[in-house]
């Protein structure tokens, strides 16, 4: 929980008071490679605090997995859509290695935010970052090649090239995993 406090306090002031209302909605929780956080055609009821390891959003077009995101240390991973419309999720999230979370239960988390500004604050910088998280992906299909998705990525997030396999990572930036590869030897 130590991660996620100095987490917090990098995105808002926090008291000693707040992080004491927010305890009930906190659980900690170690997953295995290959277990979700939310599967799809399930309702998502939570945010999830990536305290180590990583995990990947993904969908099953046709049997093949497509990957949209992956969530890091000190990432948040959910399905906003999902959690305030309450409709099944289209996509899964799972573990992508042995992963160490802090879910954060939506319905206690209302109820504290509720009692707490300092908690209904946090809640929305942190949907306001996933958001953006969403947005700058989306922007790199609309306005790069493959070639400048990929050294986008290099420049911008190399965890990605360090930790994700090829397979989901060509997948993510939308390309035949032949067409990474070549990609990557021009480098």
């Amino acid at each position: 929980m130590e991660n996620l406090l100095r987490y917090i306090h990098s995105l808002t002031p926090f008291s000693e008071e707040s992080w004491q209302t927010l305890q009930p909605a906190l659980t900690e929780m170690e997953l295995q490679k290959d277990e979700f956080l939310l599967e799809a055609g399930k309702v998502c009821h939570a945010l999830y605090f990536i305290d180590s390891g990583f995990c990947r959003a993904w969908y099953n077009k046709d049997g093949q997995d497509i990957n949209t995101a992956f969530f890091f240390e000190n990432d948040i991973a959910t399905n906003i859509s999902s959690l305030a419309t309450g409709e099944k999720s289209a996509f899964s999230i799972q573990a992508a290695e042995q992963l160490s979370v802090v879910r954060f239960d939506v319905k206690t988390l209302r109820e504290v935010s509720a009692k707490d500004p300092a908690i209904d604050a946090l809640g929305r910088k942190c949907l306001q970052l996933i958001a953006a998280k969403q947005e700058k992906h989306a922007a790199m299909f609309k306005l790069m090649t493959a070639q400048e998705r990929y050294e986008y990525l290099q420049q911008q997030d190399g965890r990605l090239l360090q930790r994700v396999s090829l397979t989901q990572l060509s997948s993510y930036l939308g390309v035949a995993r032949e067409t990474l590869s070549r990609i990557r030897s021009r480098k």
